[in-house]
């Protein structure tokens, strides 16, 4: 990872409308391998050149949801940050993240609930200025106050 920006927790209490984080992550054949181990999706489309080639793709590609996983740790570590709960995601994939790849995963607070501390998030993921991914999170942020 490279350019990120620093990680820790923003509180409910000083997040604004408009405010964005990101992270940037070059992808590599170890995190492909290493993400088909943990999730158990061992789809060849992902690990094997000669299958990836024959299909739309002409070639290998990354776990849509490792890509998404970087807009979660812009949310868990930088956006709210440390202390924030996923409630929820939506997800449209929109371009193959190939290995080798850089990523920019962005988080964007488009609306804020303060009595019920929750944040809406616009979430996109971009390669080469084009965006591969695109979506809605809604979380349960931090607070400075105690409950």
């Amino acid at each position: 990872m490279l350019d990120n920006m620093p990680r820790g927790t923003i509180c409910i209490e000083d997040i604004e409308i408009g405010m964005s984080r990101h992270l940037w992550k070059d992808v590599t054949d170890r995190d492909i391998e290493l993400f088909s181990e943990v999730s158990t999706d061992r789809n060849p489309v992902h690990l094997d050149e000669t299958y990836a080639q024959e299909t739309i793709f002409g070639g290998r590609i990354a776990h849509g949801m490792l890509t998404a996983g970087l807009i979660s740790a812009v949310i868990g570590e930088q956006l709210p940050g440390h202390g924030t709960i996923y409630m929820g995601q939506t997800l449209k994939f929109l371009g193959p993240v190939r290995p080798g790849d850089r990523v920019r995963a962005e988080v964007t607070v488009t609306a804020i609930d303060l009595p019920r501390r929750r944040v809406e998030l616009a979430t996109k993921c971009v390669v080469d200025g084009k965006v591969v991914l695109q979506g809605e999170a809604t979380v349960l942020a931090p607070s400075a106050k105690l409950d």
